[in-house]
Order: structure tokens, then C-alpha cells, then sequence
């Protein structure tokens, strides 16, 4: 077995390495038998073919060949038998390629198949008879059957032999093409009478290891007369033909004469070729000499036939000619385009000029015919390039983004140069493989969404939706909160997000009263590697719900004491009572509170503002009015359904403090009985003991602080002046009236206009009666010898800047104003108070209503605050700042006769004037013995 190898590469556009390797192996070898080691020959790596999927491409030709990628050998895959696959052409070879990918590459490869000796010389003929003259001289030639051997080189037909040899020698004649003609020749004449019959055995051999053979019998009758042979007029004719010449088309014409006559000239011809196709496609007329086409051409697959035409005469005698037809190509035949390696999945992130199809174009017919050009379809990202002869690589021209097309039909279109010009066109389906180059993108640049305040956790708010442009996974878009605080807390305790379809919960219940809105982000993240992802902010607004009934603030409801409000007998119609104040903590129409009169001890006499809770008188005050008047208001809001909240206002009608005392002393004292009373009694038992273990550690700890500074204080400069008011603890112990203050109000002149006026200590009074701080003078007597102690652990810390009262608002000793002012804490009451003053200052200053007071509890009465409009819980007033109790360190007026007209002019209800509040600020005054012992009393009080 020979082999030749012929490897060569070259560096194209396309980066594809191209080798050639050459084989020769001889026919009829077994199946899997050894061609050749292809990778070793074509340098390459047995990994490389693995990879790369090698295969043998062999185009039309048979599958004799086939590649064993784990050893990189060629190996016989069928039986290759030479005579069959080439006939006589030589030399016999098989042509195909070597296709790798991953990068793309063939190789060309060509295995010559060597003829072995497998064919014995046959004659067509078992036996040929001639009839021969006696006349025929010595040396006249008999053209016999040449026998057929399809083998070529030295296993094909070398000699031939006759035996026996006595009348006829064997002559061979060798031609250019190779054959040879094979002729008896007389050597010693036919005697018929000797002789009538003559047989002979002609032997044809070839040359091959081991010879072979093949034999006819000559069968020869001896007869008399024709001694000339027909002769061709050329001993060669030649013709052309189109290859689609139909049927019958004449091609030639031959012709012979004999010099012979009669019967022994007739001449008859015939066509000799054997062991071809020669005689399916043409035929001789036996008379005429046409010769005419009886078959069909194909330039493709024979291009030229040799004719072997016979003339014999009557008398056995011949002749021979050929005639050389050449067939002519038309084009008949359209490109064929065959695809030897493609993709049908590319990547959109492949650079340019991937390779993604080889393709291999093939046109049998010749010349301009066979000249193929092939392009592809507009508008697409991909180039049709020329690699070498007949073979195109279909690259990237651009690059590819599947969101804009998923999928390409590639439509590869072959025309020859033939005329008229043929063409065919196959459709290449590319789809493009997804890459995860796009984030998700949210409907919505932001979102708003809005949830009632107390929802049910777990409630669906809102869903967020966002889409991504790329596909399968790279577009599974999943939903995450990220982590922010809202108020300090994690918004993950307020809104959860449903990962798949972004749905947005709410955790827990909303209170709109504590959060009106809060924000934050939620980022959408795609499924990738690696992910993608975008954010929205997202704004959640609490909508208010009426879940808050009204609260009043003013007047407060206590338990234990009756609070009223008194009203002269001569107030006239709209005379302003007092004014409910309530606020309610929602907001919007569920905020907008009414005021409504529900029941009352006389409803012709009072009437309720329903938008400013105001109580005035609706007619004219008459004696025969009762004095105690229960008003029931019910205060409601606007929401749906409303809420409300009901109050009682106690008014007294009367023109002097001893009626109303008489008549409000049988006053019931509302009681509610909670059910869970017991529940109420330990909590309240728990608070006490707490706040008196926190008191008890704070008084001590103060305790020792003032004794500090009291040590300090004693040995100062300062002039002590120890006084107490003389009969002060009878005063308080009458029974009559417990506690006495005067207080400080501050009034609207319209309950619509915001802006306040400020009266005196003879404003408007609001009275409350507890029946349980009546006392005994023995209690009153040892709380002031207490006080009175050098001693006493309780000590009166510096009056408050808001105690303080201007020049024309301090108190005299009937209630009255003005007058010189006396140093605080500098020396003794001018005249004290007798019970009579007292009485009538308290009759004087009853007969006005406050418009806005502060809450008073058990035991209180008089305390005063600045009503404002705009009234929250936030500005509840500290009551403990404005309470004067008498026998205290402020200044008081020292003139009897101003301190009476003061009281008639408070009897006559006389207002002082709006600027008296706004003088300045008296300076304080040194702190005395005795002035401690007052704050003693009125801290304990």
C-alpha cells in the first residue's frame, strides 16, 4: 500500500485552517481495514477531532470511508470495488473532506484505489464461426472477438494465444488508446478437401499475480470464392452531439466497399464494442451505415464515446472503423447547494465574523454552465463569504441583540452564468440565544399608593410591575424590599412585597394618628448571571378613618365635685354662659365637630352654637328660673358613620354666692361604676405606691438641698420678717366657703376672632363645690400650727414668674385692685380681710361667666388659663402655676378706701382694662422665714 500525504495551510478571513492528504490503498480491502492515520498526517490533535465533532463529508460520492475519531485513523467502511466505482478510468479516486467546528475547518482528503488482478479476460461469445474461401490467399486477416478485462494496468488483458497454429498465425495490433486489436491471419492456405472444418481455441491472458485467462472457440468452415475484403473509406469518424438530442437523431454515417461481386460484396455493418453502454445509446443501420442515437446523453456523466464499427461481406470478409462522438454540454443542471456544517443556535453577545454555516456549491455542467455566483437576503446582520473554490462561509456581519430579532430565515440564492441562467435557493433558520444585557424596567418612574388606617395585616395594598426584555430566566423578574427605616423602624415591620408578582402587604395595622406616610424603594432584580436590577421609590399615603370620637377638654367632668358656671338673673338674651371646647385627633370631614343641645333642665332659656360649642342665653332671665340648670351638649363629628362625645354643664342662675352654695350643696355626685372596677383599684394601688416611693426619695433628696441652702440663707444679710395674716385660719375654718382663690382669666370679646382679652382678678368666675373640703377648725388650727413651726421640714420654694401680678391686677384683701404696691415678703398685710369683705368680693366676682378655665379637680376652685382658638392637647395649661392663695409673699394693696371701691366695682361686674396685662413685671423680692412657712402651708394645702 502506497501513500503520499501533501499537507498545505492558509490564513483566511474566517481564521479556518484548510490541509490535503493523499492515500492509496488497494480495492477490495475488508471493512475496517487501516486507509491511513489522518491525524498524525495532518498534524493534528485526536483531542481536536473529538471536539470538534470531525466527520467525513463525501458529498454524492459513497460512504467507502469512515473517520474513527478516537484513534484519528481512516478506516474502510464498505467495500470499495475498483472496476465498479471507475470502470476504465484511472486512476480510480475517492474525493471528500474532513469537517471540524468549534472553530470550523475541513480538510480535503483523496484515496486512490489500486487495482488488484480480480477480473479474468472474458469473451463475449462462448464460440465465433467463420466460412472462409479456399481461395483466400496466405496472409488474408480475420478480425476476431477481442475479450474484455476490467482490470487496468498490468492486470488488465496483455496477449493472446490460438492454438493450434497450423493454418493461422495470431496478429496483434496495438492502438493509441491502449487497446488492441486481435487478427487471424492466414499463413498456410485452406484446402477444403483436406479440411472442411477447421476449430480453434483462442486464449486471452493478463498480466496479473496470478495470471488469469480466459479462452473461445473459433469454429472456421472452409468455402470457396470471395477473395476480397470490405475496406472502410476512413479508419476513423468523428461526431458531435448535443446532449439533449432526442431520439433517432442521426449522428454519422459510415461507409465500406468491396471489390468483390455479387453476393461475396453485399456488406453489412455492425457495431463491435462490448462490455459497455456503447450499443444502449447507439446503433449502426446493417445497410446504410447510419449511425443514430437511440439512448439519452448526459455531458455529466459521459462526455465521449468511441464507436467500434464492423463491415463484413457475404464471404466473412471485414473491416473496422471507429467513430469518436464528443457529447456537447448544455446547461441543464442548476446549482446545488449543500450544507456541510451550520448553527441553529447563535449568541446575541457572538462577535463579528463568526462563522455560523459552511456551505459547499456544486454544478456539473461545464464552462460558463458550471460558473455559480451565490448571495443572501437583504436587511440581516450576516455576509456570504467566498473561502475557496465552490465553498462559502456564512459569517456575522454586526452585531446581534435578539430583543430586536429573535430570529433570522437566511434565504442563500445560487445562479450559474449559464443561458438561460438556472438557480436554486435553500432557507437557513438562525434563532438567537438570549443574554442577560437588559435590567427590568419598572411601568412607573415612582408609585403612590394609598391604604385606610386600620387595615388587617397582611392586607394587598398595591402591586409594582416591571418587565425585562430579554427572555426566559433573564427575564424572570423577582421583587425585594430594600432595607430602610421608617422612624427608626425597619420598613420591613411596616410593608412586605410579594417577591413573584410584586404585591405589596401590609404587616401590620396603620394608625393615622401616628404615621400619615412613609416611603421606600423596592428593586426589581431579573434572573441573570450576573442579575440585573432597577428601583422605584414607592410613597404610601394612610388615609384617615373616623376612629376617633370627639374629646372634650373643656368643661372637664369630674366625679367628685361640681363644677358650675354662673349666670346672673339680669343677663340679657345671647349672653355668653361658657363654651364647650373639644377637639378630635382625625382629620378632614371626620375632624369637623357640631355641637348640639341633646337635654336640658330649661331648653327655652340656653341654646348651643353648632359649629362653636358657645352657650348662651336664647330670652331674658327671669326670677322664676331654677336656679341649678343640668344642659346635656352632644358634641359629634362629620365622619361616617360619626362619632360623638357628650358633656354636662352645670349652670347656676343667681345673683348671689350664698343661694348658689345653698342650692348646689344638693348637687348628686356622678358616679360610673366601671365593670372592671377591681382591675382599676390595683393599677391605681400600683401607681400610688409608686409615685409616693419616687416622691418620698425626691422630698428627701430636696430636703437635704434647702436645709443646705437655709443654713446658708440664715447667716446672710437679709432682714427676715416672720407674718402670718391674723385670723386667716378662722376665715378658712367658717365651713362656709373651704378655699378662696383669686385667679387670673383671659377672655374672647368674640368667640370668632382670635384674639384674647385679659381680665382682673374681678372677671368672670367659675365655681366648684366639694363637699369633702369642708373641715373642722381643729384640722384648719394644727395644719397652721404646723406650718407656724420654726422647724418645719417643708419649705416654699421662690413664687413662679407666672404667679406674678402687675400693679393693676394684684388682689387686695376684698379682691379689689390697685393702690401702692407693698415689697414682697417685706412687711405685714396693711388691714386684714374681715369675713365680710371676703364674702362680698366672692358675690361680686360670681356674677361673671369664664369663658375658657382650666381643668379643676376635687378641692380646687379658681384656676384660670388663657383660652386660645386653636386649642390642642399639647396646650393644656399647667393649673399649678396660677393658683394665689392667700397669706403668700405677692404684693397687695394697702388703702381701705381703694380696697372698697374696688369691691363695689367688682360687684357692679366692672372689667379691667385689656392693657393692664401687658405692664411690667415686678421685681422678686427676698425670701423670708416667714414666706417659707406660707409655701410651706400652700404646698401641703
Amino acid at each position: 500500500m502506497r501513500r503520499q500525504v501533501l499537507l498545505f495551510a492558509s490564513v483566511l478571513s474566517f481564521s479556518a485552517v484548510f490541509g490535503q492528504v493523499s492515500y492509496s490503498v488497494p480495492e477490495e480491502m475488508a471493512k475496517g481495514s487501516l486507509v491511513g492515520n489522518v491525524a498524525q498526517d495532518l498534524g493534528l490533535d485526536v483531542k481536536r477531532l473529538r471536539s470538534g465533532n470531525g466527520r467525513v463529508y463525501s458529498g454524492d460520492s459513497g460512504d467507502y470511508v469512515e473517520l474513527h475519531t478516537e484513534r484519528g485513523v481512516l478506516l474502510v467502511k464498505e467495500r470499495m470495488d475498483r472496476e465498479a466505482l471507475c470502470g476504465d478510468t484511472t486512476p480510480c479516486a475517492l474525493h471528500f473532506q474532513i469537517v471540524l467546528e468549534n472553530p470550523m475547518e475541513f480538510y480535503s482528503v483523496t484515496v486512490e484505489i489500486l487495482d488488484i488482478n480480480d477480473n479474468a479476460p472474458t469473451f463475449e461469445k462462448a464460440e465465433i464461426k467463420f466460412t472462409i474461401s479456399e481461395s483466400v490467399a496466405v496472409g488474408a486477416k480475420f478480425d476476431l472477438e477481442r475479450a474484455a478485462d476490467l482490470d487496468v494496468g498490468m492486470n488488465t488483458l496483455q496477449t493472446y494465444v490460438l492454438k493450434p497454429s497450423d493454418n493461422f498465425l495470431l496478429k496483434l495490433q496495438n492502438h493509441a488508446d491502449g487497446t488492441k486489436n486481435v487478427e487471424m491471419v492466414l499463413q498456410k492456405p485452406l484446402d477444403r478437401e483436406k479440411n472442411e472444418f477447421i476449430s480453434l481455441v483462442l486464449t486471452a491472458v493478463d498480466g496479473g499475480e496470478p495470471q488469469m485467462s480466459g479462452t473461445m472457440q473459433i469454429l472456421i468452415t472452409v468455402l470457396d470464392a470471395n477473395d476480397n475484403a470490405p475496406v472502410f473509406t476512413q479508419p476513423i469518424y468523428k461526431a458531435t452531439v448535443t446532449e439533449d438530442s432526442v431520439k433517432g437523431t442521426v449522428v454519422t454515417a459510415v461507409s465500406a466497399s468491396d471489390a468483390d461481386q455479387g453476393l461475396n460484396s453485399k456488406i453489412t455493418y455492425s457495431i463491435t464494442n462490448t462490455m459497455d453502454e456503447v450499443r444502449q445509446i447507439f446503433e449502426v443501420n446493417e445497410e446504410s451505415g447510419e449511425v443514430r442515437l437511440i439512448g439519452r446523453l448526459d455531458y455529466e456523466r459521459k462526455r465521449h464515446f468511441q464507436i467500434n464499427v464492423r463491415a463484413r461481406d457475404n464471404g466473412g470478409l471485414t473491416d473496422s472503423c471507429k467513430v469518436m462522438v464528443d457529447v456537447v454540454d448544455i446547461n441543464d443542471n442548476e446549482p446545488v447547494i449543500k450544507i456541510m456544517s451550520k448553527s441553529a443556535v447563535i449568541s446575541e453577545s457572538a462577535d463579528t465574523n463568526t462563522v455560523v454555516t459552511m456551505i459547499n456549491i456544486q454544478d456539473p455542467d461545464a464552462g460558463e454552465n458550471g460558473k455559480v455566483q451565490c448571495f443572501i437576503n437583504d436587511d440581516i446582520p450576516f455576509l456570504l463569504k467566498l473561502t475557496t473554490n465552490n465553498f462559502y462561509n456564512l459569517v456575522t456581519e454586526s452585531e446581534l441583540d435578539r430583543e430586536r430579532a429573535s430570529e433570522f430565515n437566511i434565504t442563500v440564492t445560487c445562479s450559474d452564468e449559464g443561458v438561460p441562467s438556472l438557480s436554486s435557493s435553500v432557507t437557513l433558520t438562525l434563532q438567537i440565544s438570549d443574554v442577560n444585557d437588559n435590567a427590568p424596567v419598572f411601568e412607573r418612574s415612582s408609585y403612590e399608593a394609598y391604604i385606610v388606617e386600620n387595615n388587617t395585616p397582611g392586607l394587598s395594598i398595591f402591586t409594582v410591575k416591571a418587565t425585562d426584555a430579554d427572555w426566559n430566566q433573564n427575564a424572570r423578574v423577582s421583587y425585594i424590599l430594600e432595607d430602610s427605616s421608617v422612624n427608626g423602624v425597619p420598613v420591613s415591620s411596616y410593608v412586605s412585597v410579594s417577591a413573584d408578582s410584586g404585591v405589596i402587604h401590609a404587616v401590620r395595622s396603620f394608625d393615622y394618628e401616628q404615621i400619615k406616610d412613609f416611603q421606600f424603594r423596592i428593586k426589581a432584580q431579573d434572573g441573570g448571571s450576573p442579575p440585573l436590577s432597577s428601583n422605584v421609590t414607592v410613597k404610601m399615603l394612610i388615609q384617615d378613618q373616623n376612629d376617633n370620637p370627639p374629646q372634650v377638654l373643656y368643661p372637664v367632668q369630674t366625679g367628685g365635685s361640681v363644677v358650675a358656671e354662673m349666670v346672673p338673673r339680669s343677663a340679657d338674651v345671647g349672653y355668653l354662659v361658657t363654651k364647650v371646647v373639644a377637639v378630635d385627633v382625625d382629620s378632614g370631614q371626620n375632624a369637623w365637630l357640631s355641637y348640639k343641645l341633646q337635654k336640658a333642665t330649661d331648653r327655652a332659656l340656653f341654646e348651643v352654637g353648632s359649629q362653636n360649642g358657645e352657650i348662651r342665653t336664647i330670652r331674658q332671665v327671669t326670677d322664676k328660673d331654677a336656679v341649678k340648670q343640668r344642659l346635656t351638649v352632644i358634641v359629634e363629628d362629620n365622619g361616617q358613620p360619626s362619632r360623638s362625645a357628650t358633656v354636662i354643664v352645670n349652670v347656676a342662675v343667681a345673683d348671689s354666692f350664698p343661694e348658689v352654695l345653698s342650692e348646689f350643696t344638693d348637687f348628686p355626685h356622678d358616679k360610673e361604676y366601671n365593670d372592671n372596677l377591681t382591675f382599676y383599684l390595683v393599677l391605681a394601688l400600683a401607681v400610688v405606691s409608686f409615685l409616693f416611693i419616687t416622691c418620698l426619695v425626691v422630698i428627701i433628696s430636696v430636703k437635704i438641698y434647702r436645709w443646705r441652702q437655709s443654713r446658708i440663707l440664715y447667716h446672710s444679710n437679709l432682714p427676715v420678717i416672720p407674718y402670718y395674716p391674723p385670723r386667716y385660719s378662722d376665715t378658712l375654718g367658717t365651713g362656709t366657703l373651704p378655699h378662696v382663690y383669686n385667679y387670673e382669666v383671659c377672655r374672647t370679646t368674640d368667640s370668632r376672632k382670635s384674639d384674647n382679652k385679659f381680665g382682673g382678678a374681678g372677671g368672670q368666675n367659675v365655681l366648684i363645690m366639694d363637699p369633702s373640703s369642708t373641715g373642722t377648725m381643729q384640722r384648719i388650727q394644727s395644719e397652721k400650727s404646723i406650718l407656724d413651726e420654726p422647724d418645719s421640714p417643708l419649705e416654699q420654694k421662690p413664687p413662679n414668674n407666672d404667679w406674678r401680678f402687675t400693679q393693676g391686677q394684684r388682689p387686695g384683701p376684698s379682691g379689689a385692685t390697685g393702690g401702692p404696691e407693698v415689697a414682697m415678703g417685706t412687711g405685714p398685710w396693711p388691714q386684714p380681710p374681715t369675713e365680710a369683705e371676703q364674702l362680698q368680693a366672692l358675690m361680686a366676682a360670681a356674677n361673671e361667666v369664664s369663658e375658657a378655665t382650666a381643668t379643676l379637680g376635687p378641692g380646687t376652685m379658681g384656676l384660670s388659663t388663657r383660652y386660645s382658638p386653636q386649642f390642642t392637647l399639647q396646650h393644656v395649661p399647667d393649673y399649678r402655676q396660677n393658683v394665689y392663695i392667700p397669706g403668700s409673699t405677692a404684693t397687695l394693696t394697702s388703702n381701705p378706701q381703694q380696697q372698697q371701691a374696688t369691691a363695689q366695682q367688682a360687684t357692679q361686674q366692672a372689667l379691667p382694662p385689656p392693657q393692664a396685662s401687658a405692664q411690667a413685671e415686678p421685681p422678686k423680692a427676698a425670701q423670708t422665714p416667714a414666706s417659707k412657712k406660707k409655701s410651706t402651708k400652700k404646698e401641703k394645702k
